[in-house]
């Protein structure tokens, strides 16, 4: 498709994870600082944080109620990963590529509609989560296992950087928009 690297997605990866870490830490001070409501700080973990569980980390330090917002605006963020992957896939099409479906979407959907609808499979949920905890963990290890000083160096300090600014200006962008807003 975009004919990334491995090295590159590597890098890519990690430092989406880094700031996820950075996140997961550093907003709920932020958001006392500011003395956000419990709605505010969930909608905002749910927009400026990437991944789901420092989402569901920072949401559930700040309070419950921004743990459900958070997780509901998150998943529903989450969702827009099928239009958006068809859409990149169709849109970025080459004739020697083909499009792949993304198949753990309809996982996703799939256990969703079980939990929702099906209540003798909820006892399952923290087995499935724990699973799902471990397989993230093997996930990052081998994200991590492919950095190394000579990837961090082949590919310069721009890709950080922008990284960083983008994310400051997720995050800052949303908090005003937030803050003015809800």
């Amino acid at each position: 498709m975009l004919r990334a690297k491995d090295e590159e997605m590597s890098v890519a990866l990690g430092t989406v994870f880094v700031l996820n870490a950075i996140a997961l830490f550093a907003f709920p001070p932020i958001g006392h600082a500011l003395a956000l409501t419990q709605n505010q700080f969930g909608l905002w973990c749910a927009i400026a944080i990437h991944d789901t569980s420092s989402v569901v980390g920072a949401a559930k330090v700040y309070g419950d109620q921004a743990l459900q917002v958070a997780t509901t605006v998150k998943l529903a963020r989450a969702l827009w990963i099928i239009p958006v992957s068809i859409g990149t896939s169709l849109l970025f099409k080459q004739q020697e590529v083909k499009v792949k479906i993304p198949y753990f979407i309809f996982g996703f959907i799939g256990a969703m509609l079980l939990n929702t609808f099906v209540p003798a499979v909820r006892p399952l949920g923290p087995v499935l989560v724990s699973l799902a905890k471990i397989g993230l963990t093997l996930t990052l290890f081998f994200i991590g296992a492919g950095l190394s000083a000579r990837v961090v160096r082949s590919v310069g300090v721009r890709p950080y950087v922008l990284g960083l600014l983008l994310w400051v200006a997720i995050a800052v962008g949303s908090l005003c928009v937030i803050m003015r807003v809800v």
